[in-house]
């Protein structure tokens, strides 16, 4: 008869693990779910994400106005239902018998949602969804209120939502990516139109076009962006708000200067799609992950991958930054603090961005205050169940690069710049992508597959059985001529790309160890958040678990009865809203 080890089998599931600055224990009683079990293999099943809200103050607010259990919000998608609910940290065990406000949908799954932070108060709170048929809903979970549909008829894309984002600093305009590689930039005070937009071009270059709408009024979409090839994965604003961030299933990071529209840097992947993409709290490193079971560190300031990271069995589907671990130098004494306590530095960066080429003192300064920071802390959860924390410290970010990289720095592609193009190519070191520009009416391009025998180029890890590295594309091309022409272009492409700054060798680039690699989930994980107290994790399975920091494990739980009662909103096929309650 086998007995488990005390010490817990490599498939055990870890309930905490150790760092340097403590142990992080798993609350049992603090996690999110419903009271039924979700079956992994029941078709549809969406991933799981998780989103927060910290609720701001009414202006003629009183103490005695606002109700303390609306302090905080979580929101979190469960197959095709969204749950709202009250977030109290580790001080008080969850009750999801008590949601905000809860929806159910019909015809359609919940994909991505995101809170406006700019807006949000005790009294009103935007919630946007995007969903899986197309359509984004602007709801209000406070006041169970739906406000509008965009895309109700999906004349715009019919492709699932991605990833959608409110524009930060801007109280109504909001970004939406869709699977068709295509992203689409709303006004929440305007309507959509009632015919299918006709589109103009506004401005192109190297891998993206970006389009206005030929209309006598002033309607939704704003913009409409065609960025690589194969699906639009996640995007991400820089913390200055300044800079864009995408990730595609063409394996390529293209980062954007989000005012000017232009194409600033970027990167592309060891093989395979990039799935996930993340800041740095100060601005000065993107991470990536996705099909390559790698972590990925991208230097704006350098325009350069710094760093990849080896510890994923499976693709990576969520990186973040926890800027409450980072290490700061304090000046006289070295000492750790949390990046976003020391003082307004981040928020100061905002003027002085590490790719702005600004040159006044008080950009310095802040860059001066910036570089305080001697090591960060970011994580990474994938589909082989693990959450990976890793340390990129000093000695890795100063690293020089090799020569040998440095010499195949510059690599052009093989298409040159559509004549049409209204702005200058950023070709500077490793910021030239590597893609052609999509057509100028508007369509996706057909996108091809790195072949299998550029996907050997592995790490000589023993993979999962399970682990299938199909990569995703959005077309197929039925001709067999254009067909073969196309793959072989994309393979001269990758090898080309290869060795380059654009994809470097692994031996070309410091290796990260992760800090902690534990299974912590039977499931595949999709979704990770740091707060002040824990981390959030979030698994296919439909559990969102807390684990709590060194410094909050002595909280006291309480178990709380589960029920199913619950109000609701569903969405028929077409779109259309439709009240309801569900028992």
């Amino acid at each position: 008869m086998a007995t488990q080890s005390e010490g817990g089998g490599k498939d055990d599931l870890k309930t905490q693990f150790v760092t340097r600055e403590g142990t992080y224990k798993l609350m049992t009683l603090s996690e999110y779910s419903r009271p039924s079990r979700i079956g992994y293999g029941q078709q549809g099943n969406m991933p799981v994400k998780v989103s927060f809200v910290t609720l701001n103050d009414p202006a003629n607010a009183t103490p005695s106005d606002k109700p303390p259990e609306h302090q905080t919000l979580v929101v979190y998608n469960l197959m095709k239902e969204l749950y709202c609910m009250p977030y109290h940290g580790l001080k008080k065990a969850a009750d999801v018998s008590k949601p905000v406000d809860k929806r159910m949908y019909k015809g359609t799954s919940p994909t991505c949602h995101d809170f406006n932070k700019l807006t949000s108060t005790s009294e009103c709170a935007y919630l946007l969804v995007g969903f899986s048929a197309g359509q984004v809903q602007l709801i209000d979970p406070i006041r169970k209120e739906t406000s509008k549909l965009f895309n109700e008829e999906r004349l715009i894309d019919k492709s699932k939502v991605t990833c959608l984002k409110w524009i930060p600093g801007s109280p109504n305009q909001f970004l939406v990516s869709h699977s068709s590689g295509q992203m689409y930039v709303y006004n929440e005070e305007l309507p959509c139109g009632t015919t299918m937009p006709h589109y103009q071009l506004f401005k192109q270059g190297e891998g993206f076009a970006i389009y206005t709408c030929k209309t006598k009024t002033t309607r939704n979409p704003l913009y409409r962006w065609v960025v690589g090839e194969g699906v639009i994965q996640e995007f991400a604003f820089s913390p200055c708000s300044k800079y864009l961030a995408t990730v595609s299933q063409d394996g390529y990071l293209r980062v954007f200067n989000y005012d000017t529209m232009d194409h600033v840097g970027g990167m592309r992947s060891y093989f395979g799609g990039l799935l996930c993409v993340a800041w740095s709290p100060d601005g000065k490193f993107v991470v990536v992950g996705g099909e390559d079971d790698l972590v990925t560190v991208w230097s704006s300031s350098e325009r350069r991958v710094v760093a990849r990271g080896h510890g994923h069995r499976s693709w990576v589907s969520v990186v973040a930054f926890d800027e409450f671990t980072s290490t700061v130098n304090n000046c006289d004494r070295g000492e750790n603090r949390s990046a976003a306590a020391a003082g307004s530095a981040a928020t100061r960066l905002a003027n002085a961005s590490p790719i702005s080429n600004r040159n006044s003192t008080d950009s310095q300064t802040l860059r001066g205050l910036a570089n305080r920071i001697i090591s960060y802390r970011f994580g990474s959860v994938g589909h082989d169940t693990h959450l990976c924390l890793w340390d990129l410290t000093e000695d890795v970010i100063r690293q020089p690069q090799p020569r040998a990289t440095r010499a195949s720095a510059i690599y052009q592609p093989t298409a040159a710049a559509p004549a049409t193009t209204k702005c200058n190519s950023v070709a500077v070191g490793n910021s030239t992508p590597n893609c052609a520009a999509g057509p100028a009416d508007g369509t996706a391009t057909v996108s091809t597959s790195i072949t299998h025998k550029f996907a050997s180029l592995t790490l000589g890890d023993k993979r999962d059985k399970d682990h299938k590295r199909h990569f995703s594309l959005t077309h197929k091309n039925t001709n067999k001529t254009n067909s073969v022409s196309s793959s072989t272009k994309s393979l001269e492409e990758c090898y080309r790309a290869y060795g380059t700054g654009v994809c470097p060798r692994l031996e070309d680039v410091p290796a990260l160890e992760p800090l902690v690699c534990k299974k912590i989930v039977h499931e595949r994980l999709t979704a990770l958040a740091f707060r002040e107290d824990c981390i959030v994790t979030g698994c296919q399975e439909g559990f969102v678990l807390l684990w709590a920091r060194p410094s909050s494990t002595g909280v006291s739980q309480q178990s709380l009865p589960l029920t199913q009662h619950a109000t609701a909103a569903s969405l028929t096929p077409n779109g259309s809203p439709v009240g309801g309650t569900v028992v």
